[in-house]
């Protein structure tokens, strides 16, 4: 391990991949199983943007941490989210990140097909010149979160998995140095995967 001072932590808040639990919206259309297979490839394409980062990257688990799976130990420290919901949850992951002396958080979903390494990479420089770092996802919600110290008021009063979220979270962040990234697509419905290449071989299953 090459020695570097505590200072910028990637925490990635992942679902575990069982069947009929995750993209749920996607298996509406899809199915179950290949919902969970695209959601398998959503996670394999997390780990390729992440492992080669030369930072803390933590993976938090929704259920239970996961043993011997797509995330490499020696690579990821492997944590269980805590909280009622999302916002408790990750309103944790950062202050327990805070208390261990980072200085520099960023939270990602593995749900982004459209992220890519450099995308984090730039995302950590901003928080060099800035206080806070968001990505803004074509839903109206986020796909990345940073901050330099703990903004409790961001997880606060927010109807997760809505498309107030982006909106309400600026309204928060008001009179703040803000850098807002890019806006993005994360994978949440059939079309948004419908015509990427990557996901074609899983879309006939639609059918079944």
């Amino acid at each position: 391990m090459h020695t570097v001072k505590k200072k910028n932590l990637l925490m990635i808040f992942t679902r575990n991949p069982e069947l009929g639990k995750c993209k749920t919206r996607l298996a509406a259309t899809i199915g179950d199983q290949a919902a969970l297979e695209v959601y398998k490839l959503l996670l394999e394409h997390t780990v390729s943007i992440t492992k080669k980062l030369e930072l803390t990257k933590e993976v938090h688990y929704s259920t239970r941490i996961g043993e011997n799976d797509i995330w490499d130990s020696n690579i990821y420290d492997k944590k269980q989210q805590e909280g009622e919901d999302l916002g408790d949850r990750m309103y944790n992951a950062f202050q327990n990140g805070f208390k261990a002396g980072y200085t520099n958080i960023i939270i990602i979903g593995s749900d982004m097909y459209d992220l890519s390494q450099s995308d984090i990479k730039n995302a950590f420089n901003a928080l060099e010149t800035h206080d806070y770092v968001l990505g803004p996802a074509e839903d109206g919600g986020y796909y990345l979160l940073g901050m330099k110290t703990l903004n409790s008021q961001v997880f606060r009063n927010k109807s997760w998995g809505t498309n107030t979220v982006l909106e309400n979270t600026l309204n928060d962040l008001q009179q703040t140095n803000i850098k807002l990234l890019e806006e993005r697509n994360d994978v949440d419905y059939y079309e948004d995967i419908k015509d990427i290449p990557v996901f074609q071989h899983l879309l006939s299953y639609q059918n079944d």
